[in-house]
């Protein structure tokens, strides 16, 4: 490994992975944060902040895919899709696939991180932000959706780690503005960590979601940057039957939709829901807290 420059990943404490720089792309370090954009032959280009990975060009459809498809489809009659975060762009390209919806706005808090990715992570919009459907938003998410008088059917939070910056967007306060832009048949879904290194993560979530909707729970799928198994997406919404539909209706949205992807499918979607018994039990435990 000598003469090898690595990246560390210092998101858990005694435990992590690393990533050999072929490469620095790009570099910023200010006093709230150290941003990194890479080379590596075996992910690609990869960004990285505050020592903790947050996208990489190999696996980052896995991720984009199952956080936007699996809340339009289980909608099915998708009009007004609300992005919140997403600077890189890869939400945004799989949401544009699908013809049916009218309007995507997307809020992202600094219009530099938009532009920095276009340049940097071209592949992951691949020219979404030119969508005549898309309107970015420069804003702070939550006070967004706070005072935002509209209605969407999907909203898709795209968040970073509850930390720093993004741990605002974990606060019942950002929820209640959420649910208060949901339309009746609406589904929030969010990026919810790693739930055997952050279980209380997801404890956290109930606590501060469940009171606000008729269903709370969570779907999982594993990105391999994700390190520690298993990622878990937050799930709300009033309609109790949206998360258990029939496989031949998936099947049937996701034809229709005539969408290309490469992780995605009607039997991962169904299957997606059903989570390991730890991560039950500790949802169980949150509820009734939370109840």
């Amino acid at each position: 490994m000598q003469g090898k420059q690595q990246y560390l990943e210092t998101l858990h404490t005694a435990y992590g992975q690393y990533f050999e720089i072929d490469s620095m792309l790009y570099e910023q370090k200010t006093p709230q944060w150290h941003l990194s954009i890479f080379e590596n032959r075996q992910m690609g280009r990869v960004m990285a902040l505050n020592g903790v990975i947050q996208t990489t060009e190999r696996d980052e459809f896995v991720y984009h895919e199952m956080l936007t498809h699996v809340p339009i489809l289980a909608h099915g009659a998708a009009r007004k899709v609300l992005i919140i975060g997403g600077g890189d762009g890869g939400m945004l390209r799989e949401v544009v696939k699908h013809q049916d919806i009218d309007t995507i706005t997307m809020v992202e808090i600094d219009g530099a991180v938009v532009d920095m990715c276009k340049q940097y992570l071209p592949q992951h919009s691949a020219g979404a932000f030119d969508d005549p459907r898309v309107n970015l938003v420069i804003a702070d998410g939550l006070a967004f959706v706070r005072d935002c008088q509209d209605k969407f059917d999907v909203i898709i939070s795209d968040c970073t780690d509850p930390v720093g910056p993004g741990e605002v967007l974990f606060s019942s306060e950002f929820y209640a503005g959420c649910k208060r832009c949901l339309s009746e048949k609406g589904i929030f879904v969010a990026q919810n960590g790693v739930p055997f290194m952050q279980l209380d993560e997801v404890q956290d979530t109930v606590r501060r979601m469940s009171t606000y909707v008729k269903d709370c729970w969570f779907y999982q799928t594993a990105v391999p940057t994700y390190v520690g198994g298993s990622m878990v997406f937050a799930w709300a919404t009033d309609d109790v039957h949206a998360r258990q539909l029939p496989l031949a209706l998936l099947q049937e949205r996701f034809q229709r939709a005539a969408i290309a992807t490469r992780y995605y499918t009607p039997a991962l979607h169904q299957a997606s829901f059903a989570l390991p018994a730890y991560v039950e039990q500790a949802v169980a435990s949150a509820m009734t807290v939370a109840r």
